[in-house]
């Protein structure tokens, strides 16, 4: 079969565990608390259960050694993605939403780490890397699709309930589609088997930049529909902003996709795109529509385009160790994104708003701009950073 169409088929897997799978929750998340079925606290508390799952699905991800066992994963984290988000329609209340949640965040971390380690070699072979950059694009294109049907949702006068069951049926309909022409674990990974290990003092440094683009992004991405709700006091605009932030995320590796790639230039590229979600971060702290639709722009654009930069960097440090590094470096950025929500369930108990959450969030991605600025040395390593990539 052809390697477009299992990069399309990459594709569409992403758009579906992740932007309907893992990011249905903040579309949901005004309904629920509308509801009574959860508080703005509590709200944080059941992102962060599920990137907690996320964090033990990607630790999971970085064993899965034999293509039987990538296959596995691959298909049970999207067959998880779809029955967790149906089950989501008979849950109510703060543990039902949690554990479902955590139960998400496990199924969509093996989904990205599989898929990323499936289909970029893939489109390395075929001669099209700018091909495997746009399966990136394909969680923007989710929450897009997600926000679309939340908005029509909402202008029927629907229930959260029924529109956690219109994801599922979504969300079924695209696996469907693409159970037949996913990657082949044993074709692909076949190609980038290592000859040997390649540690690098810059894994563990890009370990630590994606952990903190974690705690710097998830705060706007989980509570952005809840902030434009409150904004717009529960008015059909506030719908549009979740739509739009996938859109714009969609468009970043669209535009990040069209450069040249180069060792030299990534970095560069990376930095920019943390910097520039930083400056997102900070404007939607402007008590303003104008001021939060500005936010989704400058945090949106950069989102997806920093992850798959931070994929190239890593395969461009060690090309060949792509499914190991894929793994550690998602480990990363779940414990950034764990951390992300806790820190907004402490300052809205603490303050009753996000505003210092989303002070902490903006100064992290900064640093971690500033940590890209010296270059990498490849070669030796720490003791502590040769730890962490075993």
């Amino acid at each position: 079969m052809s390697p477009l169409i299992r990069l399309l088929a990459s594709f569409i897997a992403l758009m579906m565990a992740m932007g309907i799978g893992r990011f249905a929750l903040t579309p949901q998340l005004p309904h629920l608390i509308g509801e009574g079925q959860l508080d703005l606290t509590a709200a944080g508390l059941v992102a962060a259960a599920n990137y907690l799952g996320y964090f033990l699905g990607a630790l999971d991800a970085m064993f899965a050694r034999r293509p039987q066992q990538v296959r596995r994963r691959l298909l049970g984290g999207l067959w998880l993605c779809v029955l967790l988000t149906l089950a989501s329609f008979w849950a109510w209340g703060f543990w039902p939403h949690l554990a479902l949640r955590f139960g998400t965040g496990v199924a969509s971390a093996w989904v990205l780490v599989m898929i990323t380690a499936l289909s970029q070699p893939l489109a390395a072979q075929a001669g099209r890397p700018r091909l495997g950059a746009l399966v990136f694009a394909g969680p923007g294109l989710g929450i897009f699709l997600t926000g679309l049907l939340a908005l029509g949702s909402n202008l029927l006068g629907q229930a959260s309930a029924t529109l956690w069951l219109l994801y599922a049926g979504v969300a079924l309909a695209m696996l469907l589609v693409i159970l037949p022409i996913l990657p082949s674990p044993v074709a692909t990974l076949a190609v980038a088997a290592p000859a040997a290990p390649s540690p690098t003092r810059g894994i563990a440094r890009l370990g630590v930049v994606y952990a903190l683009y974690g705690v710097g992004y998830i705060i706007p991405a989980t509570f952005l529909s809840q902030m434009a709700t409150a904004q717009f006091h529960g008015q059909w605009q506030a719908d549009l902003f979740w739509p739009c932030f996938g859109l714009a995320a969609a468009l970043g590796v669209l535009v990040v996709s069209r450069r040249r790639p180069h060792p030299h230039t990534t970095g560069r590229w990376l930095i920019a795109t943390l910097w520039l979600q930083a400056a997102g971060v900070f404007t939607c702290l402007l008590s303003s529509g104008p001021g939060l639709a500005l936010g989704v722009i400058l945090c949106g654009a950069p989102f997806l385009a920093c992850m798959q930069l931070v994929m190239q960097r890593s395969r461009e440090l060690a090309p060949h160790a792509t499914q190991r590094n894929t793994g550690l470096l998602t480990a990363c950025f779940a414990v950034g994104q764990l951390s992300g929500p806790l820190l907004a369930a402490l300052s809205s108990h603490f303050s009753g708003g996000l505003q210092p959450a989303l002070i902490v969030a903006g100064s992290g991605l900064l640093l971690a701009g500033g940590l890209l600025l010296r270059p990498a040395r490849q070669g030796a390593v720490s003791p502590c950073a040769q730890a962490a990539l075993r």
